[in-house]
């Protein structure tokens, strides 16, 4: 499992993207980048890493299941996941 640090920053990150989002796209069409230089560097979506939901392992990460693969694997082989198998040929 992450450090409890690093999965806090992750998600003040997400919160600062959220937040600005709207003044970027703004100030991104009006071509005011002097200004958009002044807002926080952690409100550009490009510093966001994908990170698994129930541990924070930022490596491995399956994005349509927001999951890490040793979780995946997990959850898959005990049936929490609808529509998941182990497959054999």
């Amino acid at each position: 499992m992450a450090k409890k640090s690093l999965i806090a920053r992750e998600r003040k990150r997400a919160r600062l993207v959220a937040k600005y989002a709207d003044v970027r796209k703004q100030l991104k069409e009006e071509g005011k980048y002097d200004e958009l230089d002044k807002l926080p560097r952690n409100s550009n979506p490009i510093r966001l890493h994908n990170r698994c939901q129930l541990t924070g392992r930022p490596k491995g990460y399956m994005r349509f299941f927001g999951l890490c693969r040793v979780k995946f694997r997990e959850m898959a082989l005990d049936g929490k996941i609808p529509g998941v198998t182990k497959s054999s040929w």
